[in-house]
């Protein structure tokens, strides 16, 4: 399906950021363009990406559109690339669902999926087509770091282990017959915005479109900077990963949505490829 491609030197970081609005579409967003402006500088400046290996799929005229074709074909590098020692990350702004599983690997029955721009005409990604293109391929002894603010994104990535904050424990996110063969070599890491029966809020603050919430809590949830300046926020979280663990950081994001958003029922998801040490540094 896709051209091959030559392996660059191993230890890169890599990062492909996609925020979809869908302008002039029935549903269209607001914010998801925003998202990856805010992300990219916070990647370079506070992570060591290099502005060459940061990919984005935006909708705003100014970017390669984030079409199904375009999409398949970043993801489709971004693990084709990976060698022993690369970071790689990954985000998702836009539109997500359900559909039935015909696989017999989702614990609720339904397959979760991600809206491209042009998903009306093309059709959309489910979760086992971005496993198998983004995440079964990655070489052993590489990382991925995922990122998905969209409705019904608890799982999506289909990775076999899903924390749960009650029981401080990870349990099954997939069944038991699929466990085995969604695991990976790598150590994939995702983060979502909601449980794959919610929907994801968007946070709009005074003057400016802020997207899509978990984007908003990533912002915000570290010190005191004030919430009417995401980006110094996300900077200011994601300086702080020397004493920041996995476990402190999924509980500081749970707390916010909860103090931001009483009433709603969106609970942030974690998953894993395997299983992981929750009080390690957290580190993209």
């Amino acid at each position: 399906m896709y051209t091959q491609l030559s392996l660059p030197p191993p230890g890169r970081k890599r990062a492909l950021l996609i925020g979809i609005n869908y302008k002039g579409q029935r549903f269209e967003l607001k914010g998801c363009n925003n998202d990856i402006r805010n992300l990219s500088p916070c990647l370079i400046n506070q992570w060591g990406y290099n502005p060459a290996d940061i990919v984005q799929l935006i909708d705003d005229g100014c970017n390669p559109l984030p079409t199904k074709h375009n999409i398949l074909l970043e993801m489709h590098r971004l693990a084709f690339y990976a060698r022993a020692g690369d970071s790689m990350f990954f985000y998702f702004s836009g539109h997500g669902g359900q559909i039935r599983d015909l696989d017999g690997d989702e614990i609720d029955g339904y397959d979760e999926f991600i809206c491209p721009v042009d998903y009306q005409r093309s059709g959309v990604i489910s979760d086992d087509v971005i496993h198998e293109i983004m995440v079964k391929p990655l070489a052993a002894g590489s990382r991925l770091t995922a990122l998905f603010d969209s409705c019904h994104s608890g799982t999506v990535l289909d990775l076999p282990y899903l924390y749960d904050s009650r029981q401080c424990k990870f349990v099954d996110g997939v069944t038991p017959d699929a466990r085995i063969r969604k695991r990976s070599q790598a150590q994939v890491v995702c983060f979502s915005g909601c449980g794959d029966s919610e929907e994801s809020e968007s946070v709009t603050m005074p003057g400016q479109a802020i997207g899509g919430l978990m984007t908003f809590v990533g912002k915000t949830t570290m010190g005191s900077v004030p919430p009417n300046i995401p980006l110094k926020a996300f900077i200011h979280v994601f300086s702080c990963t020397q004493t920041l663990t996995f476990q402190s950081r999924f509980e500081q994001i749970q707390a916010f949505v909860r103090a931001t958003l009483p009433d709603a029922r969106q609970q942030p998801q974690l998953s894993c490829s395997n299983p992981l040490d929750t009080t390690l540094p957290f580190y993209i």
